[in-house]
């Protein structure tokens, strides 16, 4: 039986950790993870870290883990950590102190793209294998692997064709700095539009979550489903993250809005070295094409923006244009990560 060690600390992680598992064969899981995949020393629901800051808030539980999970190596046979680099590197680093030959895997990379190209070093340092999931990283890795892109094997229905559905879907985000930013602005925009309007919330949101986060729904129907909803949708209001590249591949024309905390903001705009937020723009822009959609940013998302994007945006070009992305991705990653993790 396979001992696999696995960091996966937000939800993100785990939703891309399911289809490696199910490419597993004999094995045992320890580490950090959803309790979805066996007994886990700590839940991932306990690292919920979001925006640039709040990691802080989590130092001392952060210090604590990446010490026990270093130890835990000693008695297994390959470490795969998923994405969150905040943690993931500290936690390479104290591994090879303690397991010098154990294979490491980092699957979903730091984005030194964007920002902090100095982490490759150290990646590159402390890890065997580089996982990629975008193939521009190469430029940035002298030796990752690009093993796919996980939408590819998550999203399992794509538009063939446009739809006139009249359902409109506003993804606000997971943050909830981000939420409370744009629901306001959201709601207003679903009462002039007076279509069907879905608002896509986390699963792993509580009741409690919702209320304090939301409000009063009432104009919206609630999904926990952005797959299905996004398919069915003749349009989407999204904040920036990987629920773009989502649509994007869907096929639902879209615009993106952000909306953060004037300092985190701040930072984003004096380390972030990229034209681009939102993700399938900035893959497009690696391989010198025009931006898919329309990013509208801080002051500039209020309803009468979102509501002319609506109106004026070429659908027909959008969607074509979309295509492109599943080319340029080529493949899912599931397969490929677990052949490394499990050889």
């Amino acid at each position: 039986m396979k001992k696999i060690l696995v960091s996966a600390l937000e939800p993100s992680a785990n939703l891309h950790l399911k289809p490696i598992v199910d490419n597993l064969k004999d094995y045992e899981l320890f580490g950090i993870f959803d309790s979805k995949f066996g007994e886990p020393i700590l839940d991932s629901n306990e690292f919920s870290v979001m925006g640039f800051l709040d990691i802080f808030s989590k130092i001392i539980k952060a210090k604590k883990a990446i010490k026990k999970m270093a130890k835990l190596s000693a008695d297994t046979e390959h470490v795969l950590l998923i994405d969150s680099p905040a943690f993931n590197l500290p936690l390479a680093k104290e591994i090879r102190k303690i397991n010098k030959d154990i294979p490491i895997t980092w699957y979903i990379l730091p984005k030194v793209w964007a920002w902090r190209k100095k982490r490759v070093a150290k990646v590159e340092k402390y890890c065997t294998n580089l996982a990629s999931i975008f193939p521009f990283e190469d430029r940035f890795f002298t030796r990752s692997i690009y093993v796919g892109n996980p939408l590819l094997d998550e999203i399992k229905k794509r538009k063939e064709n446009l739809n006139k559905s009249d359902k409109i879907v506003f993804m606000p985000g997971s943050r909830k700095s981000e939420i409370k930013a744009l629901m306001d602005i959201f709601k207003e925009t679903a009462k002039k539009l007076n279509k069907e309007n879905i608002v896509v919330i986390p699963k792993h949101f509580s009741e409690e979550d919702m209320e304090s986060l939301y409000g009063d729904l009432s104009g919206f129907i609630v999904s926990h489903d952005a797959y299905e909803s996004l398919y069915e949708a003749e349009f989407a209001y999204i904040c920036s993250g990987t629920a773009t590249l989502e649509a994007a591949l869907i096929g639902t024309p879209f615009v993106l809005c952000y909306k953060a905390k004037k300092l985190d903001f701040f930072i984003a705009k004096r380390f972030v070295k990229l034209k681009y937020a939102g993700l399938a723009n900035i893959i497009f822009d690696f391989y010198k094409e025009a931006p898919l959609h329309v990013e509208l940013l801080q002051e500039n998302v209020n309803t009468q923006n979102l509501l002319n994007e609506y109106k004026n945006i070429d659908k027909e070009s959008f969607f074509e244009r979309s295509k492109k992305l599943e080319k340029i991705l080529k493949h899912g990653s599931s397969e490929i990560v677990a052949k490394l993790v499990y050889n």
